[in-house]
């Protein structure tokens, strides 16, 4: 039996309909990358556009630069981790509430 293509047409526009969704709300997911137990801290928000950044005093050496900048680096590696896990998390709450019993009749 050929699946209804109007019931497929109908699923296709509903899951077009859930990613924009989903790209707004990660748009307002903010979420913080640390290292050096919170010495460097990097924000930013679902669509990895960078809003912050933090370094405490002591995080700053001048006698050790590249210290500082690889805390830096895994602050934004972080962050950027966190708000895939974001995205990720979300796109899955919203594609099962569009596809009953897991594959929308597929």
């Amino acid at each position: 039996m050929q699946p209804d293509m109007n019931q497929l047409l109908g699923n296709l526009a509903k899951m077009q309909n859930e990613m924009q969704k989903l790209q707004a709300e990660l748009a307002k997911t903010k979420v913080e990358g640390t290292a050096g137990n919170g010495a460097v801290a990097i924000s930013c928000n679902g669509d990895l556009e960078f809003t912050g950044v933090k370094i405490k005093p002591e995080a700053v050496d001048p006698e050790d630069i590249g210290m500082l900048e690889d805390l830096i680096l895994t602050a934004i590696k972080d962050a950027c981790a966190k708000a895939k896990a974001a995205g990720e998390k979300q796109a899955m709450q919203n594609l099962g509430s569009i596809l009953p019993n897991g594959m929308g009749g597929f």
